[in-house]
């Protein structure tokens, strides 16, 4: 491919996937694209990231499947009686750089044969994984790290969000064999403007290109 498809997973859910995401996104005039959405009250990842990104319409793309319950995509989709389907999660053709987002960690079922690091195994695409700097993250780390490498998913490097834990994140990349390749602060106000800074005093977007 002509530009690179960045796919950003987690080591949980909330660990700040989605800011990471935007904040990546409008680093490198990228697009958009969370595959699959459980949970819209009172707004989808998709709105919040192409706010925080400042993206134009067009490069936030719509999602495969929006449903509505915020849980994990495969009961979701189930309460919601709709069949998720390996063929409409095809990596989108655009013209750029893409960010894709997943949903919660690698290991969330996206139906009940297949999980999100299957998924991203599936598409070969570089991932960047977002974990928390807080208590028992070298453990939620480390586990991530194996089960990507497990499925020979190219890992891009590990991104940290919270306050610093120098030696956390040392050991998780030296353990892990990952780069480090930052860390955004908590920010108080986010928006635009906060998280371009930041993202651009922590990273390095020739790290992502």
């Amino acid at each position: 491919m002509t530009h690179p498809r960045i796919v950003v997973t987690g080591t949980d859910t909330d660990v700040g996937k989605t800011i990471f995401s935007a904040a990546l996104a409008g680093a490198l005039g990228a697009y958009y694209w969370k595959p699959v959405q459980a949970g819209v009250d009172p707004e989808g990842d998709i709105e919040r990231a192409a706010a925080l990104a400042g993206l134009p319409p067009d490069r936030a793309l719509p999602e495969a499947y929006r449903l509505t319950t915020p849980c994990s995509p495969h009961r979701a989709a189930e309460i919601d009686g709709v069949t998720i389907e390996l063929a409409r999660l095809a990596v989108p053709e655009v013209a750029g750089p893409l960010v894709i987002e997943g949903a919660g960690g690698v290991m969330v079922p996206v139906s009940r044969t297949l999980l999100f690091a299957d998924l991203f195994a599936h598409w070969r695409a570089p991932v960047v994984i977002v974990a928390r700097t807080a208590l028992g993250t070298i453990n939620h780390s480390l586990l991530s790290i194996e089960a990507l490498r497990r499925r020979d998913v190219p890992i891009l490097g590990i991104a940290f969000i919270g306050d610093p834990q120098p030696d956390s994140e040392e050991t998780i990349a030296s353990i892990g064999q990952v780069k480090r390749l930052g860390r955004l602060p908590l920010l108080d106000p986010l928006d635009r403007d906060t998280l371009a800074a930041a993202f651009a005093a922590h990273f390095d977007p020739r790290d992502f290109r």
